[in-house]
Formats: structure tokens, C-alpha cells, sequence
């Protein structure tokens, strides 16, 4: 399941937020939002992907640095919702 999880996160960052980017560059370990690529918005629309997609909740305290900065990271939250 996770790697289903993993390649739908993927999937939606890469045409969400990284639009023509090569999804080779694109690593479970990328730093999403200290790296910049997510700012504030972009965090919120990522959440609302998650709850949708996976049918979970994601407390506001969640939405974090420490819990979506990485692709490992967003699939360990939503792992850790089911």
C-alpha cells in the first residue's frame, strides 16, 4: 500500500507544484517545505490532497515541517491516519 501512497503523493506534487519538472529529480527525501518548494498555500492545497485522496484528517498541528516536508514524511502520516 505505501508505495501506492507514495507514487499518488508523487504524482500530485509533481502537477500541483512542480509543473514540466523532470519526476526523476523529484526524491522521497526532497525537502518539500524547507527546500521551498511548498510555501504556506501550497501546504494547505497538499492537506486537502491528502484528506480527499486517502480519506484521512490531518490536525492543523500536522501540517508542518515536521510531518510533510518530505515524500517519507506525508506517507508516515498518512500511514500513521489508517
Amino acid at each position: 500500500m505505501s508505495d501506492a501512497v507514495r507514487a499518488k503523493v508523487k504524482e500530485f506534487i509533481l502537477s500541483a507544484f512542480l509543473p514540466g519538472e523532470d519526476p526523476n529529480e523529484l526524491k522521497d527525501d526532497t525537502p518539500l517545505i524547507s527546500g521551498g518548494i511548498l510555501d504556506s498555500i501550497a501546504t494547505l492545497k497538499l492537506v486537502m490532497f491528502i484528506e480527499e485522496t486517502f480519506n484521512v484528517q490531518v490536525q492543523a498541528h500536522e501540517a508542518d515541517k515536521e510531518h510533510l516536508d518530505t515524500i517519507t514524511d506525508i506517507v508516515a502520516l498518512i500511514a500513521s491516519k489508517k
